[in-house]
């Protein structure tokens, strides 16, 4: 099985959709397919991001852009960590140890790291050179989604979040599109920070000095298929006018 999920590759390239924690698979080659976790921990947001998948396939639909998309859980190993992260492979995750990542050692985690981390990212720096080829500096659009309580916290009041670094040049312009929507409580830098360093938004963007945001949706609001077309169609629009006032801003 590969280790992304490329759509849309000749679509237009002035953006990149990318999803990191787009599936809940383990791949037969890691511990004969699993991870000693029970089918409803699998089904959490702890072995992906629920709903993030189809509203980035939806996304590249109704936008035309180009979308890659990774195959494994996070589980497995997280392709949204760098490579000396401690966090790369969890062995405990809210609430939940992983049985089959207990005993990892470094001979185990080159493995994963060959058979899915790294072709993952080399997917994206051969989408990102391709446009590049073409004359055209893509934006960077990696759709996650959050889940709305971790055990034992209080609740997340938040619908979206915008992740970002060093480079307002795309979230500012979108949270305050966000913002215009009175129904929505948008987080900036919520509910986790984009100021780390490895992850994909760093590596692909920041490295590079590519515009780049990362979008959180809380994940009850697309956990089936309704939701996520609710929130492409909203969605869309809505990162088409912050685009255009990037590029007016440029």
């Amino acid at each position: 099985m590969p280790a992304f999920e490329l759509v849309n590759p000749d679509g237009d390239p002035s953006a990149l959709l990318l999803c990191d924690h787009a599936a809940n698979t383990v791949p037969a080659e890691v511990n004969g397919g699993d991870l000693g976790l029970p089918a409803e921990d699998m089904a959490r947001h702890i072995a992906y991001d629920v709903g993030a998948r189809g509203l980035t396939l939806k996304l590249a639909e109704r936008l035309g852009f180009p979308a890659v998309l990774s195959t494994f859980s996070r589980l497995v190993i997280d392709p949204n960590r760098g490579e000396d992260d401690p966090t790369l492979i969890m062995k405990l995750n809210d609430g939940s140890v992983i049985p089959a990542n207990r005993g990892v050692d470094a001979a185990e985690t080159q493995a994963r790291l060959d058979a899915w981390h790294r072709p993952y990212h080399a997917a994206i720096r051969a989408q990102i050179d391709r446009a590049e080829a073409r004359g055209v500096r893509p934006a960077l659009i990696s759709m996650h989604s959050f889940t709305k309580q971790f055990r034992g916290r209080p609740p997340r009041p938040w619908h979206v979040g915008v992740l970002w670094d060093e480079d307002g040049r795309l979230p500012l312009p979108l949270m305050e599109i966000l913002r215009e929507e009175p129904d929505l409580v948008i987080g900036d830098n919520e509910p986790y920070t984009g100021a780390l360093a490895g992850d994909c938004m760093w590596t692909h963007g920041t490295l590079r000095g590519l515009p780049n945001a990362l979008i959180e949706v809380r994940n009850d609001l697309i956990a089936d298929p309704q939701g996520e077309a609710i929130w492409a169609e909203r969605l869309a629009p809505i990162l088409t006018r912050a685009l255009d006032r990037m590029r007016a801003g440029a």
